[in-house]
């Protein structure tokens, strides 16, 4: 597989004239937006002075419409981008690689993962699935929200899940379930609390102590079958995990069910987006795109999924 360097490489090199391209388009657009924001603000301003006690219908309006507007502005500049410089930097790690700019992770493989509650609306796009190494993997962007009602009986909306959501072969059938999830409670409330709070968690399995300091320390590990969970989590692929962990920056859920590995990658924006009110020539930019690319489809690589360790039955 390339390396980000490579990937670099490749993103200024064969994409130069098409990034230079949507350089001038993305500062057009970014006009046109600042522009039309003026304009609604005006209009949002007057109506506020004119229908004085419907300030909330107003902000409502303004936020609404901005919205609609901004989505429109930037459906075809996304598209153009997507299109031609996300799409050719998945082929250029792999040509085989299949990619959606509009379709995501099925609904079903993401109950499926037991990472997350059932979520009332999932989105997503940016879908990718293909082999690498022989392992069958798919990865997309997914935003999975749950739906509740406030006192005044209106409808709100929270994230369970925002962010970058992988399935993979493990070349391993398991007999049972096993949920690694981030250690908030020990990071939280200190390692006494924490793991009485680990431990009387009724939505999941019996918790499994693992004997890795290190991984004691990020994770905590959930499982219907203490035998299989120490089976699975071996050290070799603790340590992996933890290198994983710490070179995404970002919180990593994992479970093991059937004969996958589910990874959610936790983040607060949707990670292949073009960006509007920063060059695509900039560096950091530029590397934002190539790092996540590499992470998800690194995953073969980084945990030897593609090494038989263990056969499947």
């Amino acid at each position: 597989m390339k390396s980000v360097s490579e990937l670099t490489d490749f993103y200024y090199k064969n994409l130069y004239p098409t990034l230079e391209k949507l350089e001038k388009d993305r500062k057009n657009l970014s006009h046109r937006i600042v522009m039309v924001g003026i304009f609604l603000t005006l209009i949002a301003g007057v109506a506020a002075y004119s229908l004085k006690g419907f300030y909330e219908f107003v902000l409502f309006a303004y936020i609404a419409l901005g919205g609609i507007a901004y989505k429109f502005l930037v459906h075809d500049y996304t598209h153009e981008f997507k299109m031609s410089v996300i799409k050719p930097l998945i082929h250029s790690i792999d040509s085989s690689l299949l990619y959606s700019s509009t379709t995501h992770v099925s609904e079903y493989l993401f109950e499926y993962s037991h990472l997350f509650s059932s979520p009332d609306k999932l989105s997503g796009n940016d879908y990718v699935k293909g082999q690498i190494d022989g392992i069958n993997i798919q990865f997309s962007d997914l935003h999975a929200q749950k739906k509740h009602q406030n006192s005044k009986g209106k409808d709100t909306w929270t994230t369970i899940f925002q962010g970058l959501f992988i399935v993979a072969d493990f070349n391993k059938h398991f007999n049972g379930e096993t949920i690694v999830l981030p250690d908030t409670a020990q990071s939280t409330f200190g390692e006494l609390i924490g793991q009485w709070l680990q431990s009387n968690n009724a939505a999941r399995d019996e918790l499994v102590k693992m004997d890795d300091p290190s991984f004691e320390k990020e994770f905590v590990v959930y499982s219907d079958n203490q035998i299989e969970a120490r089976y699975i989590l071996s050290h070799a692929l603790m340590k992996k995990l933890l290198d994983f962990k710490h070179k995404s920056a970002h919180p990593v859920y994992i479970s093991f069910i059937g004969t996958h590995i589910y990874m959610a990658i936790s983040y607060d924006k949707d990670l292949f987006e073009p960006s509007v009110f920063r060059s695509l020539l900039e560096y950091k930019v530029a590397m934002e795109y190539v790092k996540t690319l590499h992470l998800a489809i690194g995953v073969v690589e980084e945990l030897k999924l593609n090494q038989k360790l263990w056969s499947k039955r």
